[in-house]
């Protein structure tokens, strides 16, 4: 819970301080990054006196010595009669009676309210920064997507131009195929047309030595070879005849 105290004068002047050299500083040295305000105030004794009084005098006077340089300050003004005592004294006394009593019976429940809209505002704020954040963060990994397609792009027009050249060598290599076998026909045709001629002239050689020898047979041989052939078939039958009966 917030404590509910007055702010340290000099977390006062510090604050006046950063705020003039943010307006007063127009160099380009105006973008630099600047301490932050401080979220909380400093702390204070008694409701109004700063801790860096007491820290301040420690060293010098001891831990007692800022109480009694306040009571001999006061017992000065009020014996020299530098401050009187009337009836806005005691109007000053009551007020501050007063505002003391609600500090300490109203100051917790509104420092607890107080806390509640801080934390609503920082946490509408969050939500703000976290969809920016979410935002962004797709933009980047979109950017990081759409770079990884242009890397692959380059990818992509290589396996294109292989593609390319693979379809050129086939087409290259099927008209090879194409005239290849034009050409083994073209060859079959004149070796099977050779092959042709030396068979019709091994049978004109055929017939014509068949006719020779025919035409050269008289008639008187044509009696002898058929005789000449009876009687061998008769002896092979003898033969076979022979044979079996064996």
């Amino acid at each position: 819970m917030t404590q509910f105290n007055l702010v340290s004068p000099i977390n006062i002047c510090n604050a006046c301080l950063v705020q003039a050299s943010r307006c007063l500083h127009t160099s380009s040295q105006s973008l630099a990054p600047v301490p932050p305000l401080p979220e909380k105030p400093g702390k204070v004794r008694h409701g109004l006196i700063p801790e860096e009084f007491f820290q301040l005098l420690y060293p010098k006077t001891g831990v007692t010595g800022p109480y009694m340089l306040g009571t001999g300050l006061a017992i000065y003004m009020l014996s020299k009669e530098i401050y009187i005592i009337n009836s806005s004294t005691l109007v000053a006394l009551t007020v501050g009676s007063f505002f003391i009593y609600g500090v300490k019976k109203f100051g917790p429940s509104f420092a607890e309210f107080a806390d509640k809209l801080n934390e609503e505002k920082v946490a509408k704020v969050q939500e703000v920064k976290d969809l920016a954040v979410a935002g962004l963060a797709q933009a980047i990994d979109s950017e990081k997507k759409e770079q990884w397609r242009v890397e692959g792009r380059s990818l992509l027009f290589d396996a294109k131009r292989n593609n390319v050249a693979t379809l050129l060598e086939t087409n290259h290599r099927e008209r090879l195929h194409m005239v290849t076998n034009e050409v083994k026909k073209r060859l079959d045709y004149q070796i099977a047309l050779q092959n042709l001629h030396h068979q019709m002239e091994q049978e004109h050689m055929v017939n014509w030595v068949e006719k020779s020898v025919i035409s050269s047979i008289t008639p008187q041989q044509e009696k002898e070879s058929i005789a000449k052939c009876i009687t061998d078939l008769k002896a092979l039958a003898r033969n076979t005849q022979a044979k079996a009966t064996a």
